[in-house]
This record gives C-alpha cells, structure tokens and sequence, in this order.
C-alpha cells in the first residue's frame, strides 16, 4: 500500500505546487480559448502536468522509494528550466496579445513564473548537497 503524506498539501512546497498547477492550467485555459500560439498553449499544458506529476511523487512519497534519482534536485531543475521557457514565452505573448485572451493568458504565465522561481528557492534551501539525504539519518 502507498502512503500518503497527509502534511505535504498544506506545507509551503506543497501549497506553491497546487498553485503552479492551478495557474498554469488557467494559464492554459486562456491561451487555448483565445486561439493563441500553439508555443504557449503548449508550454502551460506541459508545466501543469508535470507539476501534478511532482505534486503525486511528493504526496505519496514515492521519491523515498524511487531513490535512483536525486528527486529535489531534479524539481529545482525543472523549476529553473520552466521558469527560463515561461519568461521568453509569455513575454512573447504578452507584447504580441493578438487578443484579450493571449494577454490574460501571459499575464497568469507571468505569475508562473514568479511562482516556479518561488518553488526553486524553497526546494534549493531544502536541499544539502554535502549531507545526508535521507529523513531517517542520525543526527550530528
């Protein structure tokens, strides 16, 4: 049976997870409604799904178990990489706005970023690159 971290969506990280999905796929609701460049419409689908994706590894602790990768690192790569795309992208959206819509849509794609350069920071000072990693270790 898998367990479930009950703490996690009320944490911090947890809270800037659930609102990077729920932004991003505002975001992508904008963009598909107003017809707007299939970059950004693209870019706001793949970042709510791999959020969720982090958010479901997180809640139900399978980084404990799937220890082959280094998990928070691999989320502060995503966060960095997401962010890089989304400032080029809704910018781009934003001085373009070929309608109301493509404007809402890289308007909410700018607060995501705000929000993934958020997420890095708390996940960076998580993350102890000369200590243990694991929750289990012995104190010092």
């Amino acid at each position: 049976m898998v367990a479930v971290d009950s703490g996690f969506p009320r944490s911090p990280r947890g809270a800037v997870k659930l609102a990077r999905a729920l932004v991003a796929g505002v975001a992508f609701l904008c963009f598909a409604a107003s017809r707007g460049p299939g970059a950004c419409t693209a870019l706001a689908v793949m970042e709510a799904v791999i959020t969720v994706l982090f958010f479901l590894l997180y809640l139900l602790r399978l980084d404990q178990r799937l220890s082959g990768l280094f998990w928070p690192l691999a989320d502060v790569f995503n966060s960095v990489i997401a962010a890089s795309f989304l400032l080029v992208v809704c910018l781009f959206a934003v001085i373009v706005k070929t309608n109301n819509g493509t404007l809402a849509g890289g308007v909410f794609g700018l607060v995501l970023l705000v929000l993934c350069v958020v997420d890095a920071v708390l996940l960076f000072r998580k993350i102890s690159l000369d200590g243990p990693r694991g929750r289990n270790t012995p104190a010092k």
